[in-house]
């Protein structure tokens, strides 16, 4: 059913306009660890025990946008309809959408998901929550088997407290041909029963590995992840063609950041890009930020894959939302320079600094894709993957009141998750 709307249509539109990046900033990272809660934000918006409505913006709905319309919240929920006693709240001119969703993320405001204490942690996840993400899975980076599983441990304890929605292992079971920002020396083939520590470490919080599934253990371990209900996701990989379509049958079901860190697209060697592409099973994740994908590559994979099975990903490292200078990845000493990450040695891309309300943007004003489209990249496409589409992803009833406010030119003036302001709008 639909939230209380009533407007005058709905529309699908890609409007015009140039994106201009702003990571934005975030206080730096505590250092020490402590109570895994974030701290609560104290906006000026209504009373949380009061219903209220949001009365005359843009609304993305699954079903189309709805134009002037009514977004009721009672507490942590959307409802369908108001009460008496709701306060109205006049957005007038701005759009509303669901609160984004990454699936892939190293960290942001100087902290880091990979190797940061708790409070760190709890930083980067605040950092990207001021950026419209409401839901987001920590992903770590390639290292030995106990600093995963250790890891693994920390991170759980976040999820099982609500604060991230699992954990995604990216390596060490990759490819060292197609490694980016990832150690060699760690590296290591996908050995079921190594992948099984890996799931076992992350108390049932493991949401997806990332695998080159071509070595030795690899589509064994797809079938293993498949039978836990932890996603596949192949990616850092060397694969051809057929050992792609090999690992879609065993059960891999998403593509790690498509096109980077993996072969190219050849027209005698179709290589991996193709088989994730054509097959209707898998999800491609896309960075959407400029800088590791041509705008060409993006319409390419909106063309072939449809709207209805891409993620966008941040791929987010310690400097996002924070500024250029010097980080690590892992053990790998990462230079930020205008925004872009590489490795100080080598120089290949190691990760980004974006955030989700900048690839929203970005996919609308220079991507020019209908509005309704991003949405499903940053919201619904990655909900489904993640099995909480009845919880999140879209604006209806009984859906958490995670969501997001953008003036007419798509910058980010509100964030709402379950019900409390994390940027307040200050709106009457």
């Amino acid at each position: 059913m639909a939230p209380t709307l009533s407007g005058t249509g709905s529309d699908r539109s890609a409007p015009s306009g140039a994106a201009r990046p702003d990571a934005g900033s975030d206080s730096t990272p505590s250092g020490a660890r402590g109570t895994a809660r974030p701290a609560p934000t104290h906006p000026r918006s209504p009373n949380p025990s009061q219903p209220y409505v949001l009365e005359g913006a843009n609304v993305v709905l699954p079903t189309g946008t709805v134009k002037n319309a009514r977004l009721t919240i009672d507490g942590t929920k959307i409802t369908e309809s108001a009460p008496e006693n709701a306060h109205t709240i006049d957005v007038r001119g701005h759009w509303l959408v669901p609160g984004f969703i990454d699936l892939h993320n190293h960290g942001g405001g100087g902290a880091s998901f990979t190797s940061g204490t708790v409070d760190d942690v709890l930083t980067g996840i605040r950092t990207h929550r001021l950026h419209g993400t409401t839901t987001l899975v920590a992903s770590t980076v390639t290292d030995d088997m106990d600093g995963l599983a250790h890891r693994a441990g920390l991170l759980s304890e976040l999820a099982e407290q609500g604060d991230i929605a699992g954990i995604h292992f990216e390596g060490p079971f990759i490819s060292p041909c197609r490694k980016g920002a990832h150690s060699e020396e760690l590296l290591r083939d996908p050995d079921p029963a190594e992948v099984r520590k890996l799931i076992d470490a992350a108390r049932g919080r493991a949401a997806m590995v990332t695998l080159a599934t071509e070595l030795p253990g690899g589509l064994d371990s797809v079938r293993l992840l498949a039978e836990h209900g932890v996603i596949a996701a192949i990616g850092h990989t060397d694969a051809t063609y057929e050992q792609t379509v090999q690992a879609i049958d065993a059960g891999a079901t998403v593509a790690t950041h498509l096109f980077n860190a993996m072969p190219p697209l050849g027209h005698r060697e179709p290589g991996p890009i193709a088989a994730l592409l054509e097959d209707e099973r898998i999800t491609v994740e896309l960075i959407n930020d400029g800088t590791h994908l041509h705008p060409a590559a993006l319409q390419l994979a909106f063309r072939h894959a449809g709207a209805e099975r891409v993620a966008f990903i941040t791929d987010a490292m310690d400097a996002a939302g924070f500024g250029d200078g010097l980080y690590t990845l892992g053990p790998l000493a990462v230079e930020v320079v205008d925004g872009v990450a590489r490795l100080v040695e080598g120089g290949s891309i190691a990760g980004s600094t974006l955030t989700q309300d900048r690839a929203f943007k970005r996919a609308v004003t220079v991507d020019r894709l209908p509005v309704e489209d991003a949405v499903a990249a940053l919201s619904a496409n990655p909900a489904k993957l993640l099995g909480l589409y009845d919880r999140v992803g879209s604006l209806e009833p009984g859906k958490d009141a995670d969501l997001v406010l953008l003036d007419a030119d798509f910058e980010l003036q509100g964030v709402l998750r379950r019900g409390e302001w994390v940027v307040d709008p200050q709106l009457g």
